[in-house]
């Protein structure tokens, strides 16, 4: 009887060890990398949903300064179905591609100069399922949405943290961009919530940094167009037949609007040619197209797919713009995410199929978050800090909505609008800070999201991440 209990004890410890050798790897090399990482990276799934049924990947990069002590972030990239390598290898992670011509091989990858993982540990999450090498292991479990996002994200990070119990007391902060602005938070309340009924482990939850965020589309259809014509790239008496004959907007317009249908098409022509994640870079070609010549935000409110497709980076080299492009990087990645040996390397499961950049078109997604604001309300309340930043050249999500919406919160203002430095006659951006904690600051010939400007994003990072005035 003795025996069979130590052998009893003997399997259940292998098993145990084989569930988190399964759960995660360290991962010392990356194909594309010449040597061993410079830093710790760790790759892994974690199984969410009612029935376990939906598989998360995630990217784990520790701090380089002390990842004991450091805060520890959670990044979540926008669509909702876009891959958090676009945060890993672009936006704020500690590697990026070389931008050599493709060559057929694996593309070449260096270290980043402005990770920020420098001073706070990452873990980079592909969610909803679909997104990245996340997956669903049957059609009901694929289906998500704003809210099904928030819940199944915090129960990703209580299984994480069960396994990294380490990290239970550094401070957690939630961050995230574009189409994030919905999900981060809520994400923020859920966590809260789910701390006030008891779920373990309690999440150390401090607040969230958001990078041009989706918040209210109603409102910020109205700011591109005001955007366009204050940059100068509408007339004058264009924008105010569109204000006349649209109300403004780009979208969720009376289609029997015969005028405004006018307006719409002489707008569009205006602006069909520029890049619009970034006004001043040229009109390469790039892996998000519109269906029509007008760039415009999910249409939430009538529940329609949203208008705005993204290419999956992963067709023949033949198809792809100059190496000189800002957009070639994104055709790389899919090169190199569909490599076998990158995919072994990071652990992907056999039976996920084929990585898309941003696979935004195929996973079944409802709107169910129409306006954020109310959870900043919430969050305030409970005393969270908050980073609001945007590339001020972004005709996407541009700066002026997220200023307008703030605006509405009505809070007292602790330091005005003033420019924050690089350096001490360098301008990095403006910036002002609110009595709720919150801190709204432009990024000067920014863009979309912090990798147009990886220098002073990381600096408004560290100095935000770390309490210090910008």
């Amino acid at each position: 009887m003795r025996k069979l209990y130590f052998l009893v004890l003997f399997l259940s410890s292998i098993l145990s060890i084989h569930h988190l050798v399964d759960a995660s790897l360290h991962v010392k090399y990356l194909p594309g990398f010449d040597g061993p990482l410079p830093f710790q990276l760790e790759t892994g799934y974690v199984s969410v949903g009612e029935s376990e049924d939906v598989e998360l990947f995630y990217y784990f990069v520790k701090s380089e300064r002390n990842p004991k002590t450091d805060p520890l972030m959670i990044w979540l990239t926008g669509g909702p179905g876009c891959s958090s390598i676009c945060g890993f290898l672009f936006a704020n992670g500690p590697l990026v591609f070389k931008g050599d011509e493709y060559n057929g091989t694996v593309p070449p990858l260096e270290l980043a100069s402005f990770s920020w993982t420098k001073v706070a540990n990452i873990l980079y999450l592909e969610s909803p399922a679909g997104s990245g090498y996340s997956f669903a292991r049957n059609l009901r479990a694929s289906e998500s949405s704003d809210t099904k996002q928030t819940h199944q994200i915090d129960q990703f990070l209580r299984s994480w943290f069960v396994d990294h119990p380490e990290f239970t007391s550094n401070p957690v902060y939630v961050g995230g961009d574009s189409y994030s602005g919905i999900i981060v938070p809520g994400l923020a309340q859920q966590i809260s919530f789910g701390n006030e009924k008891g779920l373990t482990p309690l999440i150390n939850i401090q607040g969230y940094v958001l990078g041009n965020p989706v918040t209210y589309p109603s409102i910020e259809s109205y700011h591109q167009v005001s955007f366009a014509h204050r940059m100068g790239l509408i007339s004058d008496e264009l924008f105010e037949s569109l204000v006349r004959n649209c109300g403004g907007k780009v979208f969720d317009v009376d289609p029997s609007n015969a005028k405004c249908s006018d307006d719409l098409q002489s707008y569009g022509q205006c602006i069909s040619k520029i890049y619009v994640a970034q006004i001043l870079l040229p009109n390469c070609k790039v892996d998000h197209v519109f269906q029509s010549k007008i760039p415009t935000l999910p249409n939430i409110i009538n529940g329609r797919r949203r208008e705005l497709k993204e290419f999956s980076g992963n067709e023949y080299s033949s198809s792809l713009p100059p190496p000189s492009c800002f957009t070639y990087k994104y055709f790389l990645s899919g090169f190199w995410a569909n490599d076998e040996n990158v995919r072994r390397a990071l652990g992907v499961k056999k039976e996920f199929g084929k990585w898309s950049r941003c696979n935004t078109e195929n996973i079944p997604y409802t709107y169910d978050i129409h306006n954020a604001i109310p959870y900043h309300v919430n969050n305030s309340l409970k005393g969270f800090r908050s980073l609001l930043y945007s590339g001020d050249h972004d005709m996407v999500i541009p700066f002026s909505s997220t200023e307008a919406w703030i605006r509405t919160l009505n809070y007292s203002i602790v330091d005005d609008w003033r420019p924050w430095m690089m350096s001490t006659n360098q301008v990095a951006g403006y910036t002002r800070t609110y009595a709720n904690k919150m801190t709204f600051a432009t990024i000067k010939g920014g863009g979309h999201s912090a990798e147009y400007n990886p220098e002073q994003s990381s600096l408004l990072f560290k100095r935000w991440i770390d309490g210090e005035p910008l």
